[in-house]
């Protein structure tokens, strides 16, 4: 039977609906709802896993699963995280998906930066070792054939989420004047907006099919101190900003009946050891793409605060 022009259309469209079919993990979460709204808006058809259903199931048809899923507030991370890995790896075998899992910094403990593929996994924390032990598991799926992309990025920063550390804590008394510094004002630490990310996973989600079967691709997004946050915040509003100490002291103090307090306390050291993310296999890979700037970080953060920069 001899099929009309507007048939043959169709049916190309429905095999790149297929091709573009993802199911995001967390999607209700900082990652996972970036990534989510990113594909979405690029024209990928979007399915949200909803907690506690049969994951294998919700990845039927889905082409790329996104793992946004992580343990609130650290709990339970020892035994949640390899509950999460090995769900996903089987949603994915199951399925024939390519996984994308954001990645931290806490598998590289105080290695020498620029940190990137290269830099050996020596972490220094328990939390750590949980995320180093979990890439490897991904590592070695890959190595089975399943392809398995790590989009490494530094702490999450977004205007409009009161979770983020730069909103609870460094940007707090913004309005009266002040950044809180978690460590030694100088120190260069990773940063990267949730915006750029949700772009990022979109861009390489694009590029899925020529990529191997294991990346761990490093997205440089921002490196800057409190001291460049606190200079950068007085230019825009034109007056002076102090910088303040964070009062660890207290965290200790109540670290025995706050759980989120301990395990914030075992990652000061982040903020004492100057880091960045090393962005070249993005680079090379996504040329074009473009992130945020500081200026641009902080006048946002400023006018969702109602404050007036320039």
């Amino acid at each position: 039977m001899r099929r009309s022009s507007s048939d043959l259309g169709w049916q190309v469209a429905e095999v790149a609906m297929v091709g573009k079919t993802v199911l995001v993990l967390g999607a209700g979460g900082n990652f996972g709802g970036a990534a989510a709204a990113a594909l979405a808006a690029a024209g990928w058809q979007v399915s949200r896993y909803a907690r506690g259903t049969d994951m294998g199931l919700a990845a039927r048809g889905a082409s790329l699963i996104v793992n946004g899923l992580n343990p609130p507030n650290y709990h339970a991370w020892a035994r949640l995280i390899p509950e999460i890995t090995a769900s996903v790896l089987a949603a994915g075998r199951a399925s024939g998906a390519s996984i994308l899992v954001p990645g931290n910094v806490y598998v590289f403990g105080t290695e020498p930066g620029p940190w990137g593929a290269a830099t050996p996994h020596r972490p220094v924390a328990r939390k750590g070792q949980v995320r180093a032990e979990m890439e490897a598991r991904y590592h070695e799926a890959a190595g089975r054939g399943q392809k398995v992309v790590i989009l490494r990025a530094g702490d999450f920063v977004a205007a409009g989420n009161a979770g983020t550390i730069l909103n609870m804590v460094m940007l707090k008394a913004i309005a009266r004047g002040r950044v809180t510094a978690l460590g030694a004002p100088e120190v260069p630490h990773a940063w990267a907006d949730l915006s750029d990310l949700g772009r990022a996973t979109v861009a390489l989600a694009e590029q899925l099919p020529a990529l191997p079967a294991f990346n761990d691709i490093g997205f440089a997004g921002l490196t800057f101190s409190p001291a460049d946050l606190a200079a950068e915040a007085a230019r825009q509003l034109s007056r002076p900003v102090a910088l303040k100490r964070f009062p660890w002291w207290a965290l200790r103090l109540a670290a025995p009946v706050w759980e989120l307090g301990r395990e914030l306390l075992e990652m000061r050291y982040l903020y004492e050891t100057p880091h960045s993310i090393d962005g070249g296999d993005f680079a090379h890979l996504l040329p074009g793409f473009s992130s945020k700037t500081l200026p641009q970080v902080v006048a946002e953060h400023l006018a969702a605060r109602g404050l007036q920069g320039r």
